[in-house]
């Protein structure tokens, strides 16, 4: 593939607005971009998550050993154009850089696994089995990698790969943090303020949750030796009607980063188990939701996959990627529920501009990276 080529798919999925929504064009466009290599074996699937949203399963290649490739195809809203030098959904080259929004989280990196694999189809040398998993929702919960691994779709895997922006791919992120969001709610009986008595206050029994289950979380004190301690905080709380009343109702939202020294069951039986104390008591109405949780995604630094990346990416880049754990959350934190047992580990191009203003990425490392997934197939192959 030529490089104008893949300049061009680039620019035309920067260009399909899909913030927080409207996956399914980019879908389409990028299963266009299969659809002449079906006669070679190439199966495409769209699995619809809401009307206008739909994840894209593309398999390349045959074989008992499937490599993964995954991508998510949703953005972060641009904020204030009025902070923009471009528009946002015009990619502009300017010194060698491509400025758009996703450019660098993560339209590059989906596009240039694509462009990889259409290389791969179009010389005739697809070394293996591979899979394409272009994902919904993950700027604002990892749901479209939820739906693939429910459905199974990413259980055949050996191995995945997400070209998540990692520091211009000096870097292999091989596990990460997991997260739980949750929200409490607290109900009381409102009454007048001078006669206390006559009413529950809602505040005062949420603050006695919020004081106590970081307490609790306290005592979870493992020390991951790369991504260090679970973190939790109170992010959000409000509550009461006006100055002079009982409050009848108070909420409070939590996140908890969590490792995986803990599984995100063992902070809900925290959680859980604390309200289900609390409301043992005389007036104590509280009650939770949890919002998305994803589990952490462990790894190991020497695994073979994290070894023939660095490989890799010492002849393709010339210099080694260093290994390195994250503090979010990402698709990875889906995947590690497929039923296979298999490395996870993200790469990928990109800069350090990711949600925010005149987001870009170097042409240069773009081209680089479509190089570098294609010599890591073969190799990954044996081939």
């Amino acid at each position: 593939m030529d490089q104008a080529h893949a300049e061009e798919i680039l620019k035309k999925v920067i260009a399909i607005p899909t913030v927080n929504d409207n996956e399914k064009e980019v879908a389409d466009y990028l299963a266009s971009l299969f659809a002449p290599y079906e006669d070679q074996g190439v199966t495409i699937e769209e699995l619809a998550y809401s009307p206008g949203r739909s994840n894209l399963i593309v398999t390349i290649g045959e074989g008992e050993t499937t490599l993964g490739f995954s991508g998510h195809q949703d953005v972060v809203d641009p904020g204030d154009l009025a902070d923009w030098d471009t528009d946002p959904f015009v990619p502009t080259i300017e010194e060698g850089r491509l400025i758009g929004r996703g450019a660098s989280d993560m339209k590059s990196g989906l596009a240039a696994v694509v462009c990889a694999m259409l290389a791969m189809l179009e010389e005739k040398k697809v070394p293996g089995k591979i899979k394409l998993i272009a994902t919904v929702g993950e700027e604002s919960g990892e749901y479209g990698a939820a739906q693939v691994t429910d459905a199974g779709l990413a259980d055949d895997l050996s191995a995945l790969v997400i070209a998540e922006p990692t520091d211009g791919m000096r870097q292999i992120c091989y596990t990460s943090k997991g997260v739980v969001d949750y929200h409490v709610t607290s109900k009381g009986i409102a009454a007048h303020s001078s006669r206390p008595h006559e009413g529950e206050d809602a505040i005062a029994h949420l603050l006695e949750f919020a004081n106590e289950v970081q307490a609790r979380l306290a005592r979870l004190d493992k020390k991951d030796p790369v991504l260090g301690k679970l973190t939790s905080l109170i992010t959000l709380i409000k509550g009461g009607e006006q100055i002079n009343s009982v409050p009848s109702q108070a909420e409070l939202s939590g996140n908890i980063r969590t490792i995986p020294g803990y599984t995100n069951q063992v902070i809900f039986d925290v959680i859980d188990g604390l309200i289900a104390e609390l409301n043992a008591k005389p007036g104590y109405q509280l009650s939770v939701d949890y919002i998305y949780p994803e589990e952490p995604m462990p790894g190991d630094a020497h695994s073979p996959l994290v070894q023939l990346l660095q490989k890799v990416g010492l002849e393709v880049f010339g210099h080694t990627l260093t290994p390195v754990g994250g503090t979010g959350a990402s698709d990875g934190s889906e995947f590690v529920r497929a039923k296979g047992d298999y490395p996870i580990v993200m790469v990928g191009p990109g800069s350090d501009s990711q949600h925010q203003p005149n987001e870009w990425v170097s042409l240069a490392a773009y081209h680089q990276a479509i190089a570098f997934y294609q010599q890591f197939a073969n190799e990954f192959f044996g081939k």
